[in-house]
């Protein structure tokens, strides 16, 4: 005979949903990313989203730091690791090829993609911070080899640093538009030519 009794609610793994929630945001973008798209995404009604994230941005802005954990990290490991900028900048470009179109999810950065999708001030400053942070980085490196004797005295380490980042948003959307890990790969070798010697 059936009760009437009813099982107990399946659990919610929030691991789960934020990587679910992260691969809907970077294939869509913030803005295009509903809140019906992002409850049929992780599988709960609206009110559980509001319950668990509080709302659509407070969902993204947790997204983008698993988003940098998980995938965006390789250019501060790659700068603490590599014995000079030129080599760090060079490991970036090269593993952000392969990041970037790995078919294991969308193609790009989140952080680039996610920014030029939005018409939400608060959310495009946030990712220009964090963008603009790498930027930061690489500058301090190029600096460093600039007083060590690695780069000539007069090296515009700022504009230098700007290239990097352009060279990487770039490869960025060439990947969203298509283009393959051997393309990009060339694509970073042409951009270390113009590097100082």
């Amino acid at each position: 005979m059936v009760t009437g009794q009813r099982g107990r609610p399946r659990s919610f793994d929030r691991d789960e949903a934020l990587d679910k929630a992260m691969l809907a945001f970077w294939e869509r973008g913030y803005e295009a990313t509903s809140i019906s798209d992002l409850t049929a995404s992780l599988g709960i009604s609206a009110p559980s989203l509001y319950a668990a994230f509080g709302d659509k941005r407070k969902l993204f802005d947790e997204v983008v730091v698993v988003y940098g954990g998980r995938y965006g990290d390789f250019a501060a490991v790659a700068l603490a690791e590599e014995p000079t900028a030129r080599a760090a900048v060079g490991r970036v470009l090269h593993e952000a090829a392969e990041v970037y179109t790995d078919p294991a999810h969308p193609p790009g950065c989140m952080v680039i993609s996610a920014a030029v999708n939005t018409t939400s001030d608060e959310v495009a400053e946030a990712l220009r911070v964090r963008r603009e942070a790498n930027l930061v980085a690489f500058e301090s490196r190029i600096r460093a080899d600039v007083a060590a004797g690695v780069l000539p005295e007069g090296t515009d380490t700022w504009a230098l640093a700007r290239y990097a980042g352009a060279v990487l948003q770039g490869m960025s959307q060439q990947s969203r538009d298509g283009a393959g890990r051997e393309e990009l790969e060339a694509v970073a070798e042409l951009a270390m030519g113009a590097w100082p010697q």
